[in-house]
């Protein structure tokens, strides 16, 4: 699919993975629109790339709100090219150090955004791009953001790696359920990415992660994230897949 007159939505776009994908896409010729929560600095980062980006302030659980996005990004041109990178993790135990059972509450808001996020995102924009003609033979692509952590997901990251494994089995069903509109559906699942949320880290934890990574032996860059996403949008080949983005990268149990 070409991306250049199109518009689209990056969800966590003000910022690490999702702003790397506005940028990339914005260069390539769309109309894009910034959906992120209203602290983020998302209206700083529409301001600061110009008229081709929008920011609309929207939580990705909230069914009014994302159709607020989707609204302004119809209102731009066809909505043809979603890019999901919304999420966080937190750390939950089945059994916590004091013997108490693992936060249940915790557990369910960090799978909400996760997973149940995911899917709201992915209904109400396909919806939208099932309304759109066929050009070239399709009619839009979303990308969903999984993670290494839904195969190995390390201790603490209960909730997290339940959410992203339930991306990547989502990701292929989707993509059948919608292959009868013409709509593509892939997951990326990035390994240890230099994004802010890493910046808690000190020198050392960082230098420690890159050592787990073979090669090339560093932090991912948020631009070959969305190097890739933008690649998943172009190639109309690419359906119902989970591509590692890791650097041959396996985590450890901790």
């Amino acid at each position: 699919m070409k991306i250049e007159g199109i518009s689209s939505v990056v969800t966590g776009g003000a910022s690490g993975l999702g702003l790397a994908t506005v940028k990339a896409l914005a260069a390539k010729g769309a109309k894009v629109v910034i959906a992120d929560l209203p602290q983020s600095p998302g209206a700083e980062r529409a301001k600061e790339l110009g008229a081709a980006v929008q920011f609309v302030p929207a939580d990705v659980t909230d069914p009014a709100a994302m159709e607020k996005v989707f609204d302004a990004a119809d209102a731009l041109g066809p909505m043809r090219a979603l890019v999901h990178c919304a999420g966080k993790g937190g750390v939950v135990r089945v059994v916590e150090r004091d013997g108490a059972p693992g936060n249940l509450e915790l557990y369910e808001q960090i799978v909400r955004l996760n997973l149940i996020g995911s899917y709201n995102v992915l209904r109400l924009g396909a919806a939208r791009m099932a309304k759109l003609d066929l050009v070239d033979g399709e009619r839009g692509a979303c990308v969903l953001t999984a993670s290494v952590a839904a195969w190995e997901g390390q201790v603490g990251q209960l909730p997290y790696a339940s959410a992203k494994a339930g991306v990547v089995g989502l990701t292929m069903v989707a993509a059948r359920d919608l292959a009868n509109r013409q709509i593509r559906v892939c997951s990326i699942a990035p390994g240890v990415f230099d994004t802010p949320i890493l910046s808690r880290l000190t020198e050392e934890q960082r230098k420690g992660l890159e050592k787990g990574v073979p090669n090339p032996s560093r932090l991912g860059i948020p631009h070959e994230y969305a190097m890739l996403a933008t690649q998943i949008i172009e190639n109309g080949y690419l359906n119902g897949t989970t591509i590692r983005l890791d650097g041959a990268l396996r985590m450890p149990p901790r």
